[in-house]
């Protein structure tokens, strides 16, 4: 792929990432945690994956694709639509056709982790959107955005009716400010120092929710999904910026490839649970 809005992330420590795009991206997770023997998923089964890069590189690769529903008439709002992908993200790694042993999307989620993390964001409407919908997945509705998030599929082995989907130039604003996270509200905080087009910002979002899902113990992953997996997007001050780039908490890098230059810091994900250890 050579999208706008194609992202691909990894973690330090596990491993290095590549992109392809501005909504497909690359990026790296800073700190502690998800190092060989942690929980990756929702499963404990976890010891397969891979943790090298040449072996993450040797891999097949696959690729999870997200699709938003962008109408003329009402897009959705660019922190919605940035929210509603993170939880998108967040509610396939957790549901049991990914996470079971048994589950229908089991191996292709187990084979897109051993590899290289890559999500596609891919805009919709209309028809366009009715035939996306049809396809096996899950949509997630946020206030006014709707995403739906796919199991993975190798990189060139999309869909039909996903391919010609449009991925470039995929801009969304909002109408005012976001207000101030809820207090204990899990934050996905995205660098002051970027931009990024609403794809790719989709798309780093989504990495950011899964390095968090990954560091956090099984108890916590339990409440946060009972929870409805409530998040918040925003974007950090720099002073508040240059804390979270050294607190440990998982940090999304960039492979540079599109939009931004190469290990560009994006996303910190700063979850409660977190915090605390």
């Amino acid at each position: 792929m050579t999208s706008a809005d194609t992202d691909t992330d990894t973690e330090s420590g596990t491993s290095t990432g590549t992109g392809t795009g501005t909504g497909t991206d690359t990026g790296t997770n800073s700190g502690a945690g998800a190092g060989p023997g942690a929980d990756r998923g929702s499963h404990a089964d976890t010891a397969a994956f891979r943790h090298s890069a040449p072996e993450r590189d040797a891999a097949p690769q696959f690729v999870l694709p997200l699709v938003v529903r962008i109408e003329k008439a009402a897009p959705p709002s660019r922190t919605d639509a940035l929210e509603t992908a993170a939880r998108a993200v967040l509610v396939l790694l957790s549901d049991e056709r990914a996470a079971d042993p048994d589950g229908a999307w089991y191996r292709a989620v187990r084979s897109w982790q051993d590899a290289r993390i890559r999500k596609v964001v891919r805009r919709a409407r209309g028809a366009e959107w009715r035939r996306a919908a049809a396809l096996p997945g899950i949509t997630v509705t946020g206030g006014s955005a709707e995403v739906r998030v796919y199991p993975p599929v190798p990189v060139d082995g999309w869909p039909k009716e996903l391919v010609k989907l449009q991925v470039s130039g995929t801009e969304l604003a909002d109408p005012v400010p976001p207000p101030a996270p809820a207090s204990g509200r899990p934050v996905l905080w995205l660098s002051p120092e970027l931009e990024m087009s609403a794809g790719k910002a989709m798309a780093q979002a989504g990495h950011g929710a899964q390095l968090a899902w990954l560091r956090l113990p099984p108890a916590e992953r339990s409440a946060w999904r009972a929870a409805g997996f409530p998040l918040a997007v925003r974007t950090a001050d720099r002073a508040r910026w240059a804390r979270l780039t050294r607190s440990g908490l998982p940090l999304v890098r960039d492979a540079g490839f599109t939009e931004i230059a190469p290990g560009s810091c994006t996303v910190v994900a700063e979850h409660p649970a977190l915090k605390a250890r």
